[in-house]
């Protein structure tokens, strides 16, 4: 995942809530920050899932990491993306074997 400066105004509140997290977590107040914007971000792929705006595989290509992820991270906050874990992985086998047969 790529980085690139971008000039922002935090409110007040946010930059205390990163203290504390950098604080807590032994980590700089930068990091806090990305950890706290990519939680956010989290949430709303899910709310995008949920609502079928975004397809499982686009929401973990923009959250830069996999399916099982999105579908885990799912699972955790209770949120419903319609198939679970299983559903897609017996799909997955089962286009396999469609193509590979």
């Amino acid at each position: 995942m790529g980085t690139e400066p971008y000039p922002l105004r935090i409110p007040t509140n946010l930059l205390k809530l990163a203290e504390a997290r950098s604080s807590e977590k032994h980590i700089d107040k930068s990091t806090a920050l990305r950890q706290l914007m990519y939680k956010g971000a989290e949430d709303y792929i899910l709310e995008l899932i949920s609502m079928g705006r975004v397809s499982v595989s686009r929401g973990a290509e923009l959250l830069d990491t996999n399916v099982h992820e999105i579908y885990r991270l799912a699972k955790k906050k209770g949120v419903d993306i319609g198939a679970t874990i299983d559903q897609y992985e017996r799909g997955e086998k089962t286009a396999e074997e469609v193509i590979g047969g």
